[in-house]
């Protein structure tokens, strides 16, 4: 089964009195366990078809299946809860809160969207954060580790709720090279490890590189490119 597949997927805007079509009917298809990037110059639409992938916000029309369920006409709760289930999102700006420690930053979602039980939170979280070699720095709290450390924890909340696939928005934009590069394999070393599929939006030539998919964006439309089915 595939992981996504969209069906001549479009998104438009209203600006004003213009409406502004961002996507423009797109096909595609995502496999299990796959690294993809959408890329293409601010504008392109990269951003929006990942909102609409994480069911942030809906298709104006066409369809959009996500881990074999239409995802096209969710309503708000449903949305949610779908999310909550299925994907995990990985940002440039890692989006750690501040006020908690690594450790209850990647228990987050197991506690506030699918409520597991303590102990069965606290081995799961411990699981995750060995696994992205932050095993010992539970403790500490954002304001205290690096760039670099801090995207290796939203990793670790991403893939926490054993989602299946995990959407990151040009998430090595605010690292170093050496950085990026360690992250980047740290993702590659999780899909293989949980057969998570990775989608990025992104300019960096490092993802894309490390891509086995590229999807090029132009104006809402998607261009040829590697490996991936396109229009």
């Amino acid at each position: 089964m595939a992981m996504v597949v969209a069906k001549q997927l479009k998104k438009t805007y209203r600006s004003g009195d213009i409406d502004v079509q961002a996507i423009q009917g797109v096909d595609f298809t995502i496999q299990p366990a796959s690294f993809v990037s959408f890329v293409g110059p601010s504008g392109s639409g990269k951003s929006t078809l990942l909102n609409m992938i994480g069911c942030l916000d809906p298709p104006t029309a066409g369809s959009l299946q996500v881990v074999g369920k239409d995802i096209s006409n969710l309503n708000r709760q449903q949305a949610a809860k779908f999310r909550g289930e299925h994907i995990g999102f990985v940002f440039q700006d890692f989006n750690l809160i501040p006020v908690l420690t690594v450790f209850e930053n990647v228990e987050y979602p197991l506690q506030m969207v699918q409520n597991w039980p303590r102990e069965k939170r606290r081995k799961r979280v411990q699981e995750l954060l060995e696994a992205v070699g932050m095993g010992d720095q539970g403790h500490k709290f954002p304001s205290q580790i690096s760039g670099g450390q801090k995207q290796r924890v939203a990793v670790a909340r991403a893939l926490v709720t054993n989602a299946s696939l995990v959407l990151a928005d040009e998430p090595t934009a605010n690292l170093d090279s050496t950085t990026a590069n360690h992250v980047i394999e740290l993702m590659k070393k999780m899909r293989d490890e949980f057969g998570t599929t990775f989608i990025f939006s992104t300019h960096d030539p490092r993802v894309v590189n490390n891509a086995e998919t590229i999807f090029t964006l132009e104006d809402g439309k998607l261009l040829q490119g590697k490996g991936g089915n396109h229009v």
